[in-house]
C-alpha cells in the first residue's frame, strides 16, 4: 500500500491509523532518511495506541517503552548501534516476540535479526511534489 502525505499532520494521522489497527505482537520496521518524518509517524502510531505521554526518538537509549496505551509500545531507534548483537543487550527478543507493538526505526541496520514476519514502512521525500510531501510505502514481509 502507498500513502501520499502532503503535511506533517497527514503523516501523523496515517501513523495514528496504523496504531489504532495494530494488534498484539505486531512489528513495524521504519526506514527513511534523516528528517523525513519518522518521529512524526511514530508519534501518530503511539497516539493510535492511546499513548498520551510525549514520544521522542530513543536514539541514545535504543528502546523506549510505553505502557499506558491499549497495548505496550516498544519504540526502537537502532541508528547508533554498531552490531545487531547489541540488540540482545536491551532485551530485543522479549519485546519483539512479546504482547506489545514494536516499531523499529532504521531497521535496515538489523535485518539479520528481524522476525520472520513484520510490516515494512518506508518514508521518502520527493521535493518535486513539495517540501512537505512524503510517500509512505507499507508492505507485509
Amino acid at each position: 500500500m502507498i500513502f501520499e502525505s502532503y503535511s506533517a499532520e497527514e503523516t501523523f494521522s496515517f501513523g495514528e491509523k496504523i496504531g489504532r489497527d495494530a494488534v498484539a505482537g505486531a512489528v513495524f520496521t521504519l526506514v527513511g532518511d534523516l528528517g523525513v518524518g519518522k518521529t512524526v509517524f511514530t508519534q501518530g502510531v503511539a497516539a493510535g495506541l492511546g499513548i498520551t505521554e510525549p514520544v521522542n526518538s530513543p536514539t541514545f537509549t535504543i528502546v523506549q517503552v510505553y505502557e499506558e496505551g491499549r497495548l505496550p509500545f516498544y519504540h526502537f531507534d537502532v541508528y547508533r548501534i554498531g552490531d545487531s548483537e547489541e540488540m540482545y543487550e536491551v532485551g530485543f527478543e522479549e519485546y519483539v516476540y512479546g504482547d506489545g507493538v514494536s516499531l523499529i526505526e532504521w531497521a535496515n541496520l538489523i535485518e539479520d535479526i528481524l522476525p520472520e514476519k513484520y510490516t515494512s514502512i518506508l518514508i521518502e521525500k520527493d521535493l518535486e511534489k513539495g517540501f512537505d510531501y512524503r510517500k509512505i510505502t507499507v508492505e507485509e514481509v
